[in-house]
């Protein structure tokens, strides 16, 4: 088997063990794209525990005098690659207020995206790939490298985790399988069954193992502060990520960020709600994290909740109440402003609820849910609880899960749905459809393990990669890698 495999790695490159099982025990030939810093990028160039035939890191190729864009070549791209730029270049992350370290200009943005395809464009030219395996897309630039090469007929195999905690896919697209055909393995009666069976793969307690694992130690806190302020910092001269990112502006925002979060803490804790205290039908609205793809990326039109709220209020029913709770997991990005929650809270009709009500108890009562683009719609299915969903997810072909596609449509949309509820026969479909297209592997333990061994649990990715280190941290997890190279092969020749 001599077939041509392309990886696309970022930072987190715990999965570095897959490439070479691939190569040393499949024979095949294996390329990478990293965007990565450049600490980790010495390492790359000098390693010699993976055989790549030909490695590229990204930033190399984008250049900081940012020349003139082709706006002709541009719009060729979108029509091309089925891609709408300036809405995602509208949402990305690091070209909107969210980047507090730089203001990138117009012109700029469209120089880096142009830059980016021709990248992209002429590295599939020079080695035509049969395969990419990469995971979720996360920012525009790796999307963009994910349009491309799916509208250029390149198989994808990309990875990313099933509404089943633990079981994960492998698929040419994000939010669909790839085998629509499936063996009927499960067949529940009723809602109690299904209830006992999901039990076994709530992903609560992984959410939890995050929040305990991911950036939450005081002395690597520490001493990733140590080790930024006194090691060499090129990343803002070499990667427009980096761009503003000078030391003493890192350190300023990281102590205001460390206060801001206290402050809206203590705000959450006092003035959002742990309990449902009346009986009045309400709609459930989860806000969803930011500065996440699930928004940026899913959903480009519906980034601001607060918007989206405003638009549901103007279409809900008489009688009924908005009710919204925040994320637990926007812990993990110091929370939103206080004023964000006292806009929030002073809307007509909406009660705001503390993070750590659970959302089954917030679904169970609600008489419908609302989602841009969250699992709680297919966790609304299985709890007998009809759905509008606001961007393009795996889970459409349950009937109660209705996919809003114009906010002018949101009123009847509602009234409707609020008359729907889920068939067991399409749950049971659903559950099937997870089953026959999904593994199950430990996969969260990789890069949990990466991120305590090499990146002070989370908190600093510009750091130095000892050989020895990688080694034998590639030797430890080699079980999990032979078991995720076997279903990667399983599908490459198929």
């Amino acid at each position: 088997m001599n077939s041509k495999i392309l990886f696309w790695m970022n930072d987190d490159l715990s999965g570095l063990g897959l490439p070479k099982i691939l190569n040393e025990k499949y024979n095949l030939d294996v390329y990478s794209i990293f965007d990565i810093t450049d600490k980790q990028k010495i390492f790359l160039q000098n390693q010699k525990l993976i055989n790549f035939t030909k490695i590229w890191f990204y930033h190399d190729y984008i250049s900081k005098s940012f020349p003139k864009a082709d706006r002709v070549y541009l719009k060729n791209i979108e029509k091309k690659y089925d891609l709408h730029l300036s809405l995602l270049i509208s949402a990305e992350r690091f070209f909107t207020s969210s980047n507090q370290f730089y203001n990138f200009t117009e012109e700029e943005k469209l120089s880096i995206v142009e830059q980016t395809c021709k990248f992209f464009e002429n590295t599939l030219d020079e080695i035509k790939p049969d395969f990419v395996i990469m995971g979720i897309t996360t920012l525009l630039h790796n999307h963009i490298f994910f349009k491309i090469c799916k509208n250029r007929g390149i198989r994808i195999l990309m990875i990313r985790p099933s509404f089943l905690a633990g079981k994960y896919v492998i698929s040419n697209s994000i939010d669909s399988f790839e085998n629509k055909v499936y063996e009927k393995k499960f067949n529940f009666r009723n809602n109690d069954e299904l209830t006992n069976y999901l039990r076994n793969y709530n992903s609560t307690e992984q959410s939890k193992f995050v929040r305990d694992n991911f950036q939450n130690s005081t002395i690597q806190y520490f001493k990733a502060i140590l080790q930024y302020i006194f090691s060499k910092n090129s990343n803002p001269n070499t990667h427009f990520t980096y761009f503003g990112r000078t030391k003493i502006k890192v350190i300023q925002k990281m102590i205001s960020y460390t206060i801001k979060s206290k402050i809206r803490k203590s705000f959450i804790d006092k003035n959002l709600l742990y309990k449902i205290k009346n009986k009045k039908p309400y709609i459930y609205f989860p806000l969803q994290i930011e500065q996440e793809r699930s928004l940026s990326l899913a959903a480009p039109s519906h980034t601001d909740q607060i918007e989206v709220i405003k638009n549901i209020l103007k279409n809900l029913p008489d009688g009924y109440e908005l009710y919204i709770k925040e994320h637990p997991m926007m812990t993990l990005r110091g929370w939103r402003s206080t004023s964000d929650y006292k806009e929030i809270i002073n809307l007509p009709n909406v009660k705001l609820f503390h993070p750590n009500l659970k959302s089954d108890i917030l679904i169970k009562n609600s008489s419908l849910v609302i989602t841009i683009s969250s699992t709680s719609g297919i966790e609304a299915a299985f709890m007998e609880k009809p759905s509008i969903i606001f961007a393009d997810v795996d889970y459409t072909s349950i009937s109660s899960v209705q996919k809003m596609k114009s906010i002018n449509e949101l009123s009847n949309l509602i009234n409707h749905s609020l008359k729907m509820k889920p068939n067991i026969d399409d749950l049971n479909d659903y559950l099937n459809l997870v089953e026959f297209n999904s593994f199950e592997l430990n996969l969260l333990k990789l890069s949990s393990e990466f991120d305590s061994q090499f990146h002070f649990t989370g908190l600093l990715a510009d750091v130095e990669i000892p050989l020895e280190k990688m080694k034998s941290y590639l030797h430890n997890n080699n079980d999990i890698f032979e078991k995720l190279a076997i279903q990667f092969i399983e599908k490459i020749k198929n």
